[in-house]
């Protein structure tokens, strides 16, 4: 079953949730129970769907080159999400407003400025968090690693990430994570490429 690739890959892809859990907490935004589970359900969804898709592409291909394919695509998505983090791509980015990611502010989900992440505002966060784990999704189904225990443990994460991430933001200056988060992510999926393409 892979465990280890479904643990990293979960945990890898949820990275966003904890840092944009931590920025709601700092700011004193509220995520209630009910919201942060819809946020995991959608990213349950989106992990299940895109995984699938990649086990499709897989069926049309050799065990050998489908994990190959896998792997290579999880190696440059971690590269990209490397490069994205390096101050000077940042850089780049907002001064070519360029920056195409699904929530360039993670605020404006907040769109009555309640400080509460109410029920309808969930929906558009977990959808944002959701697209920005479709690639990762459809690398890691072409491996084979298994898409139900990946959807869970990514619900799972997801929950704790966001839930965890935003009591941390009370007392956590808002540095670390949101800079780190996307070197970190990128990192480990480069691993579990590499590792999917040595087991």
């Amino acid at each position: 079953m892979h465990l280890i690739s479904v643990l990293i890959i979960a945990f890898a892809s949820n990275l966003d949730n904890l840092a944009i859990g931590i920025a709601f907490g700092i700011r004193s935004t509220k995520i209630p129970i009910l919201s942060n589970l819809i946020v995991a359900l959608i990213t349950m969804l989106g992990t299940y769907l895109s995984m699938t898709m990649g086990e499709v592409i897989a069926h049309y291909i050799s065990g050998f080159m489908s994990n190959l394919i896998g792997a290579a695509l999880l190696l440059g998505i971690g590269l990209w999400s490397i490069i994205k983090s390096l101050p000077c791509a940042k850089q780049n980015a907002s001064s070519n407003n360029d920056d195409i990611k699904p929530i360039p502010n993670p605020y404006a989900c907040d769109a009555n400025k309640d400080n509460v992440i109410s029920l309808k505002e969930s929906f558009t966060l977990g959808i944002a968090l959701a697209m920005n784990n479709i690639a990762t999704g459809i690398g890691a189904g072409t491996t084979g690693v298994s898409p139900l225990w990946t959807t869970i443990m990514a619900g799972v994460f997801s929950l704790i990430f966001i839930g965890c991430g935003s009591k941390f933001g009370y007392t956590i200056a808002s540095t670390w994570f949101g800079k780190f988060s996307g070197l970190v992510a990128g990192i480990l999926l480069i691993l579990i490429g590499i590792y999917e393409m040595i087991v």
